[in-house]
C-alpha cells in the first residue's frame, strides 16, 4: 500500500470526534453508575440512560386519576384497621375485591383511595406502578418518597434517575420492565415502612405480580427483599445466592436500592454484579 492509498484509509476528524464523544458518554454513566472504579470482565455493553421518567403510565399519557378515598373497613373502632392481612399459618390474604381484579387498571380502581394503614391518612397519591403490564421483568422497590408522593409513580427522584441508569447499564430500559414498590403510600419522613403497613399492603402487591405474571422479579434493598421471600436475613446472606430465589414460581434476584448507592459507592461494584447475573439468566 503506497502513503496515499494509506491516507485514503485515515479516520476524517469527524470520525474521531464521534469516537471520542461516544467514549467520553460511555465514561461518564460507567462513573454515576460505579463512582471512580470502571468496572472490568465479562459485561455487556451499556445502553444509553434514559432521560429521568415523565408522567406516562402504563395506561396511557398522564398521571392515573384519584378517585376520592373510601371509607375504612373492618373495624369500626380502629379506622385504620382493614381486617385480617395473613393467616394463621402467616400466608398473605388476597381481599376477595381484589382477587377479582383482571387487569391492572381494575386493580388499581381497587386500591386507589385505600385508608386501610396510617399511610393513606397522610400521602398525596398512591404510587401504584408504571411500566410495561407484559413484561418479563418487574422490579420492587421498597416505599414512594417526596417525589414519587408529588406525582403518584415510582422511582421518579434521584435513585429513580439512578435506577433507569442501572436499567439501561445490562440494556433494559424503563418501558421494558415494570417498577412496583411494596407499599403503596409514601411513609412520613421517608422512614422505613412498619409491619403492619406492609402486611396491609401485601394483598395488593400479590395481585399485581399474578396479574403481571413475569419470569423474572429484581427486587431493591434489604425490606422488599425480606418482605417478597418471606425472611429476615442481611443484605449480604440475600445476595449469596443470586437468582437461586423463587417467589411462587418466579427467579427473584436481590440487589441494593438505588437509594443506598447513592450513600455508599462501594456497594455499586456488586450491584453491577447482581445486575450482570441478572441479565445472564434473563437472555438464557
Amino acid at each position: 500500500m503506497t502513503p496515499d492509498d494509506s491516507a485514503a484509509f485515515a479516520p476524517s476528524a469527524d470520525d474521531v470526534r464521534r469516537v471520542l464523544t461516544d467514549a467520553r458518554r460511555f465514561l461518564v454513566q460507567q462513573r454515576d453508575l460505579f463512582g471512580n472504579v470502571l468496572p472490568v470482565g465479562d459485561s455487556r455493553p451499556a445502553a444509553p440512560a434514559d432521560p429521568p421518567p415523565t408522567a406516562a403510565t402504563a395506561y396511557g399519557e398522564g398521571p392515573l386519576p384519584q378517585a376520592a378515598p373510601t371509607a375504612p373497613t373492618g373495624d369500626p373502632a380502629d379506622p385504620y384497621r382493614g381486617g385480617p392481612t395473613k393467616t394463621a399459618a402467616g400466608e398473605v390474604i388476597v381481599p376477595p375485591e381484589i382477587a377479582a381484579a383482571t387487569d391492572l387498571p381494575m386493580l388499581y380502581g381497587q386500591i386507589n383511595g385505600c385508608l386501610k394503614c396510617p399511610l393513606g391518612a397522610t400521602r398525596k397519591h398512591v404510587v401504584f406502578g408504571v411500566g410495561d403490564p407484559k413484561t418479563r421483568l418487574l422490579v420492587i422497590g421498597e416505599a414512594p418518597g417526596a417525589d414519587e408522593d408529588e406525582r403518584g409513580e415510582p422511582f421518579v427522584g434521584r435513585s429513580g434517575m439512578l435506577l433507569t441508569k442501572m436499567l439501561a447499564a445490562v440494556n433494559f430500559s424503563r418501558e421494558d420492565v415494570y417498577i412496583a414498590n411494596i407499599v403503596k403510600c409514601r411513609p412520613p419522613n421517608n422512614r422505613d415502612p412498619h409491619a403492619d403497613e406492609v402486611d396491609t399492603c401485601q394483598g395488593y402487591l400479590r395481585r399485581q405480580i399474578a396479574l403481571i405474571d413475569p419470569p423474572f422479579i429484581l427486587v431493591l434493598g434489604k425490606v422488599a427483599a425480606n418482605t417478597i421471600l418471606g425472611r429476615n436475613d442481611s443484605m449480604m446472606k440475600l445476595r449469596e445466592s443470586a437468582g437461586a430465589h423463587e417467589f411462587h414460581g418466579i427467579r427473584v434476584f436481590v440487589t441494593y436500592h438505588p437509594a443506598a448507592l447513592l450513600r455508599n459507592e462501594a456497594w455499586k461494584r456488586p450491584a453491577w454484579e447482581d445486575l450482570k447475573a441478572l441479565r445472564r439468566a434473563y437472555d438464557a
